[in-house]
């Protein structure tokens, strides 16, 4: 059995790979998206190339050059059988063309916990009004500073309480915040002051100071935020979303905040990446922009490994994948 995985991952974490299955070939995807074994540097083609399974990791998404490749790799690959991704989502029509091929998905949720820690930053600089001491530095010039928001006594709003709303809401509310959990089926365990499944979203809309969306992307999430439930944001709220661009109607959200509801957006991801540079969000003074890169650090791969290298060990047993996916979960 042949392995893929990026040169990155292999330089950081070879040992652990070889060890999860050392009777395995591994293969090695550079930048550039050529392919070489990992035991004598031999060059592939992509037609040479057979693996079985491809391990997808973080740095696919950070070295500049390699997404294209990797994943065009991952679509024209017939020998591949199990695909174990980093990503939490799986809602693109690649996932979708695999799934009916019989390829196996498994997903990843290493960037919980850093999204989470992106949530707060997105919070307090809004709240304390950063931008304006920024922009007073680079113009070399003082600013009058107080009457800042603060975190405490705050309400937040986080919709979708899977790994990253839960990491989202455990930090709010070690600030002193209180959360309110929005989910389709609450498990009574989640960290939250209070949850409420989505036919009840809409009536907190109006009594949150911050609202999250980290809900998975699919059919039914498409444009959930739309102009009703921006209207019904308060006038002050900020909205955050790191979940997918698509969830958010981004002309109505421009819209909205022209007419003054919500007060600010941070937005980490968009419903086209990257976005256009004549893309209005750019310019505009209520919106902040992050190039999806919230869960990506320089921790994600290593958190990623615990899952790969049990998968790994499952995979050669025939045992169930953890956070295995299906057709039916597709697009849900």
């Amino acid at each position: 059995m042949d392995v893929l995985c990026t040169n990155e991952l292999w330089s950081g974490f070879g040992e652990r790979l070889a060890a999860a299955a050392p009777d395995a070939g591994w293969l090695l995807m550079a930048p550039d998206g050529t392919v070489s074994r990992a035991d004598d540097g031999a060059a592939l083609s992509w037609e040479e190339a057979a693996p079985e399974v491809i391990v997808g990791s973080y740095d696919v998404f950070a070295q500049k050059g390699l997404l294209r490749p990797f994943f065009g790799f991952v679509a024209k690959s017939g020998s591949l059988r199990w695909f174990q991704s980093c990503s939490a989502g799986f809602e693109t029509d690649l996932y979708g063309e695999l799934l009916r091929r019989g390829v196996r998905i498994s997903t990843g949720h290493g960037t919980a916990s850093p999204i989470g820690e992106y949530v707060v930053w997105a919070v307090l600089d809004t709240f304390l009004g950063a931008g304006a001491w920024r922009d007073a530095q680079r113009g070399s010039r003082g600013l009058r500073g107080g009457g800042h928001r603060e975190v405490d006594g705050s309400t937040w709003l986080v919709v979708g309480m899977g790994n990253i709303g839960t990491e989202v809401a455990t930090r709010a509310r070690a600030l002193g915040a209180r959360v309110i959990g929005v989910r389709r089926t609450p498990t009574g365990d989640e960290p939250v002051d209070r949850m409420v499944t989505p036919d009840g979203l809409a009536g907190e809309l109006g009594g949150a100071d911050v609202v999250v969306i980290a809900a998975p992307a699919g059919d039914s999430t498409r444009h959930l935020v739309d102009a009703a439930f921006l209207a019904a944001m308060a006038p002050d709220a900020l909205l955050v979303n790191v979940a997918r661009g698509e969830l958010v109607d981004e002309a109505a959200l421009i819209a909205a905040l022209d007419a003054g509801r919500p007060g600010a957006a941070v937005l980490d991801v968009t419903s086209v990446e990257p976005l256009p540079a004549d893309s209005p969000l750019w310019g505009h003074p209520k919106v902040t922009i992050s190039p999806h890169t919230s869960g990506i650090t320089n921790s994600t791969n290593g958190r990623l490994m615990t899952l790969v290298e049990d998968n790994l060990g499952r995979y050669l047993r025939g045992a169930p994948l953890r956070q295995e996916r299906t057709l039916a979960d597709w697009r849900a």
